[in-house]
């Protein structure tokens, strides 16, 4: 029996249960929300679909009903308007992440957090000072989405399985991520800024002309982009929590760009940002220290200076 408690059903938040609904990865699912007919709406409408899908049951609750959760998603807070970047939802966010703290983790103390509401990084931040939690209990989405935008990208560039790609998104879920060009690669064969791969037969080689900086670009302006078309994000923001979710729950041991609090890595110190990190049934149990280069670790320190400069403007 898996517990998952999510706090948000609005478009994240109740994607989040309908996906976790079909993938069969909870066995009971909780959506809270201030708003209470929303959620109970949403709950019915995904419960009355769920004997087309594994068995769970989905209802919408209060905070007492969290209690044994084993995962509590925090999906809530106002959502971001087009042409409004993360950072600009800060302080609103961070005061709504503040009121529900003590009431989730006063029911739920011993579940794993995961924080997707945004801007990520600094209500990862805000949660980890204010809840009192071990550290490893609480995880923001982080990059987590931005590294599977830049795969499907790369993937599109070289017309390869997206699983064939091996490339990470760093530092904060915002304008000042970077991606480590001197890591990536494609079935072991590396991607270095200025090459191009040669993928096909000898017969017929393809040699795509690949624009780093056009890809960075694309990864870092996708969310913009598709709430500029249709208002929102929330499918792909969805799977990926839904995948997080399932790794936790499965206990085992798997590597993922997710933002938690460093301690010294690379020099940077108390800030929430995204490294590689293992991520198993405890929450968060290590760090994957990754060679990067002095340009890749001077790119992580804008991030990490970005996000301090802001924490430093706001009421945590």
């Amino acid at each position: 029996m898996n517990k998952i408690t999510i706090i948000g059903s609005g478009s994240v938040g109740s994607t989040i249960a309908y996906t976790l609904t079909v993938q069969g990865i909870a066995s009971e699912i909780i959506l809270i929300d201030i708003n209470q007919e929303k959620a109970a709406g949403e709950a019915l409408d995904i419960r009355q679909g769920a004997s087309f899908s594994a068995s769970s049951s989905v209802y919408a609750g209060s905070y007492p009903d969290a209690a044994d959760s084993d995962i509590v998603i925090l999906a809530c807070g106002i959502a971001r308007r087009p042409g409004q970047t993360r950072l600009d939802l800060a302080q609103v966010n961070v005061d709504i992440t503040k009121k529900i703290i003590p009431e989730i983790v006063r029911y739920a103390p011993n579940a794993v957090y995961l924080i997707v509401s945004n801007p990520v990084d600094i209500l990862t931040y805000t949660f980890f000072k204010r809840s009192g939690l071990p550290e490893n209990q609480i995880i923001g989405s982080g990059t987590l989405l931005d590294t599977a935008r830049l795969r499907a990208r790369l993937s599109e560039c070289y017309t390869i399985n997206q699983k064939n790609v091996h490339a990470y998104v760093l530092g904060e879920h915002g304008d000042t991520s970077f991606v480590p060009w001197s890591l990536a690669n494609v079935s072991n064969i590396p991607i270095k800024e200025g090459q191009n791969l040669s993928l096909g037969s000898a017969s017929h080689l393809q040699r795509p002309v690949v624009d780093f900086a056009e890809i960075e670009n694309y990864v870092r302006k996708s969310g913009s982009r598709i709430i500029e078309r249709k208002g929102a994000t929330f499918y792909a923001v969805s799977m990926s929590v839904c995948h997080l979710s399932r790794t936790i729950l499965s206990g085992i041991d798997t590597t993922m760009t997710v933002s938690t609090l460093l301690h010294g890595e690379y020099g940077i110190d108390d800030v929430c940002l995204s490294l590689l990190s293992v991520v198993n049934n405890t929450g968060v149990s290590g760090k994957v220290l990754l060679p990067l280069n002095d340009n890749e670790i001077r790119a992580l320190h804008k991030s990490a200076d970005t996000l301090r400069a802001l924490i430093k403007q706001l009421d945590i």
